[in-house]
């Protein structure tokens, strides 16, 4: 396949970035101006994930003043892969890229990207090489968190890779309509679905202005998604946990009959505390963990929309 036509959406995701949009509309727009050989006829999709501050007069404003721009209104904040996937269903591009509107998503990697999809790449990755505002405890997890998810699932992950990606319009029906889950974790949905990969290396710079809309605590819940998403090793661990404990009931039964008929008194009160207290602690775990799984079983049943659109403006 050889992408030499077709215009470029570009989907940017916004939640309360006042201070960013202007800074971040500025710089895309300089590197589509130096670029227009392949970017002349380029599709900006911003999507307002109810933002709460200014961002969304701004996005009119820029929606207003330039052509081939439309903004899409949510009318609550649904979440950042809520927001994506807007963007990309409302996507005509022959490529589609993802990315956000804090200026850690370098506008000028847009070249290299739509160059790679020229000859054929149909997914592109971009892998943070380095995160000037990110320390090293950040870094540590996110390379925890990608090497755990691949143990348990039978996918290989790209480690470090993010939220800002291109894949053609062919990848993109797959994620929206054969995907049908409520539930999804885009940055792995996408390096999922086959066809041709490739991964480019990118710095993440400091955000200019604002802060990162990212807790420690929405990060979590993310981790857990993406695990529920693709694998159901971590179901079985009651089973593994059942398996050692069973056998370790068993040696320890053995053990307390022949002391027994040895007469002997049984020591261990202390042992037998400790034990039941490590045993109803991984039960509870366990619990938690089916719980879990039942929640995602539960939102897709009930089929609720993953976003409602209030308005979109052009």
């Amino acid at each position: 396949m050889n992408n030499t036509s077709g215009n470029i959406s570009i989907v940017v995701s916004v939640y309360n970035e006042q201070e960013m949009i202007s800074l971040f509309w500025e710089d895309l727009k300089g590197v589509i101006n130096n670029n227009k050989n392949i970017l002349d006829n380029c599709e900006i999709i911003f999507v307002n994930d109810g933002s709460k501050d200014e961002s969304g007069v701004i996005l009119d404003k820029i929606s207003a003043s330039e052509k081939n721009i439309k903004t899409i209104h949510f009318s609550r904040n649904f979440g950042h892969e809520a927001a994506m996937l807007a963007g990309i269903s409302n996507a005509q591009g022959e490529a589609i890229i993802c990315m956000d509107s804090d200026l850690q998503h370098p506008p000028n990697c847009i070249v290299d990207m739509i160059k790679e999809f020229k000859i054929g790449t149909e997914v592109i990755t971009m892998i943070r090489d380095h995160r000037k505002d990110g320390g090293i405890i950040k870094r540590i997890t996110s390379k925890m968190f990608y090497r755990i998810l691949n143990k348990l699932s039978n996918n290989n992950f790209e480690p470090y890779a993010s939220d800002f990606f291109l894949i053609s319009k062919r990848v993109a029906n797959i994620i929206v309509y054969k995907y049908d889950e409520r539930t999804r974790f885009l940055r792995g949905l996408i390096q999922s679905v086959g066809f041709k990969k490739k991964s480019l290396n990118y710095i993440s710079p400091n955000r200019p202005a604002g802060k990162s809309k990212y807790s420690i605590s929405k990060l979590f819940f993310l981790s857990l998604s993406a695990i529920a998403s693709f694998s159901h090793l971590p179901l079985r661990l009651g089973i593994g946990i059942g398996v050692l404990f069973g056998a370790f009931s068993f040696i320890v039964g053995i053990y307390s009959l022949v002391k027994y008929f040895m007469d002997q008194p049984l020591p261990g009160y202390t042992t037998i505390v400790v034990l039941l207290s490590f045993g109803f602690s991984l039960l509870f775990i366990i619990i938690g963990i089916i719980g879990e799984y039942i929640g995602y079983l539960f939102n897709e049943v009930k089929k609720r929309p993953l976003y409602i659109i209030d308005k979109i403006t052009e």
